[in-house]
């Protein structure tokens, strides 16, 4: 679980930071990133490691971006709604 929220930090920071600098569409990388956390939103790992980390199963120095209850939401909608991936 947290090795998977450690991957799901690396795509959610570098989808983040291509969605800013308006690179999605280029990038073959970022979009199977894009996938790869749309899985993760969709099929309840996220939901799982969201409330592991409500109920303080994980450990405190984890970057926990990706688990933050709007963010990926928001950053996936935006996507749907701007490139239509």
């Amino acid at each position: 679980m947290i090795e998977r929220i450690q991957q799901m930090e690396v795509f959610f920071d570098t989808v983040s930071k291509a969605m800013k600098n308006n690179k999605l569409e280029l990038d073959d990388d970022i979009k199977s990133m894009i996938h790869v956390l749309t899985d993760y939103f969709e099929n309840g790992d996220w939901l799982y490691d969201y409330e592991m980390d409500e109920k303080g199963y994980l450990p405190k120095t984890l970057k926990r971006g990706v688990l933050s209850q709007d963010g990926l939401y928001d950053l996936l909608t935006e996507i749907r709604e701007k490139y239509n991936i």
